[in-house]
């Protein structure tokens, strides 16, 4: 598995607008502020990373959803070299673990190069203006290292925010497989 780092793109730039289709329940997700912040998460079923992390990412949606924090997790990884990521596994992945957020899909990839995503998973958190405070890693925790699974990094960028502080800006990278870009 190939490590490739996050793209470490400048604070408080604006979230980029979009609509996809909801594996999950078929319907159309635009993006709308959230009353505290939100958490767009560049993931896919494949991954050893991503599935390394699913078990946090949906304790940290159902501990921080009640809070005003809203989860948003997008595929956009090529599908026709990786069929694995395609939409109905995606809504089957999604169910299976009992996803407590949305499952998007970016077909035409132009969501993650707004983003400037880079690897799965990556992460982005925005404020309720949409502004961007926070992107990087889930935590220190990946496939092998021995470190256990917490979401400290997330969980702390939430905690400033639900607190009404503003979120540090040591911010360390997250690591992951590289989005499968279509050739």
């Amino acid at each position: 598995m190939a490590r490739t780092p996050s793209t470490m793109v400048p604070l408080r730039k604006k979230a980029p607008a979009f609509t996809l289709p909801n594996t999950v329940n078929g319907r159309s997700f635009t993006l709308e502020p959230a009353k505290v912040a939100t958490v767009i998460m560049f993931i896919c079923n494949h991954c050893p990373f991503v599935k390394h992390v699913n078990p946090e990412l949906i304790r940290i949606a159902k501990d921080y959803g009640p809070k005003g924090v809203d989860f948003i997790a997008i595929s956009s990884n090529d599908v026709k070299a990786y069929p694995d990521d395609g939409p109905g596994l995606m809504k089957k992945v999604a169910n299976d673990l009992g996803y407590p957020f949305p499952y998007l899909y970016d077909e035409t990839q132009e969501v993650a190069k707004a983003y400037d995503a880079a690897c799965t998973p990556d992460f982005f958190i925005y404020d309720n203006n949409l502004l961007l405070v926070y992107r990087g890693q889930l935590d220190s925790s990946r496939p092998g290292n021995d470190i256990p699974l917490t979401g400290s990094d997330i969980r702390n960028a939430l905690d400033h925010l639900v607190a009404g502080k503003p979120v540090p800006e040591d911010q360390k990278p997250s690591i992951g497989c590289n989005i499968k870009w279509r050739s």
